[in-house]
């Protein structure tokens, strides 16, 4: 072991000057000393430079960006005309889409509305599409909390068959659908309430949902490169 001869040889101050006899029992220990410390100083500068490589790796990944494999949208609400969802609401508009583009994230939004006057509920559904470009956004991702204070959040669930990762959350009456692939990050959310004092509505929840998943798998597949 490194340590054995340094305890076995007693070092001292005295024994690390250059006075000592070389020919005494402490001038015959010096060169076993020095070689261990050689060799932890080489061990030192090895790994000094495999945590260089190693962080060289980790900048080379961050400049090159995460994977991104879907296409931008500049006009989202022609790309998903969200069929599904559109049924279980009773029918939504067309849509008002936006869009931006930087350096480090494109994104393009579609916002449209399903409230009609012989409806007993106002309702609408947006999408969107996040490209992170320079950053990971997976540390983040579905960390979206409900803040508002006059409704029920709804546990995290995970979904299968989209993406990387799917989780939708939310509340009772505007569930979020949020996807995950690479850069990606793909947002839907559907919200309604009654006309009412209430603010209740009988609209099947457990419909919506599914139809959310439905009509989020078919823009995956449309966006994708």
């Amino acid at each position: 072991m490194i340590g054995e001869p340094e305890i076995e040889g007693g070092w001292s101050p005295q024994e690390s000057g250059g006075s000592a006899d070389a020919t005494g029992p402490a001038g015959s220990e010096r060169p076993l000393r020095a070689g261990h410390w050689r060799w932890a100083l080489g061990g030192a500068l090895v790994a000094s430079a495999v945590f260089a490589g190693v962080l060289v790796v980790q900048e080379r990944y961050g400049e090159a960006g995460p994977p991104i494999r879907y296409r931008h949208s500049e006009q989202l609400c022609t790309e998903t005309p969200l069929k599904a969802v559109g049924t279980a609401l009773g029918g939504l508009d067309r849509g008002v889409p936006s869009n931006g583009e930087d350096a480090a994230l494109d994104w393009s939004n579609c916002f449209a509305n399903g409230s009609r006057e012989d409806q007993a509920f106002v309702s609408y559904a947006q999408v969107l599409v996040e490209l992170h470009k320079k950053t990971d956004p997976a540390p983040e991702f579905a960390a979206v909390p409900v803040l508002d204070p006059y409704v029920m959040p709804l546990p995290a669930e995970r979904v299968s068959g989209l993406g990387e990762r799917a989780v939708l959350s939310g509340s009772l009456q505007a569930p979020r659908l949020q996807v995950l692939d690479g850069g990606a990050v793909f947002t839907l959310t559907v919200h309604w309430w009654g006309r009412g004092d209430s603010g209740k509505s009988d609209l099947d929840g457990d419909a919506v949902k599914a139809a959310m998943v439905e009509d989020m798998r078919a823009l995956l597949t449309r966006l994708r490169k």
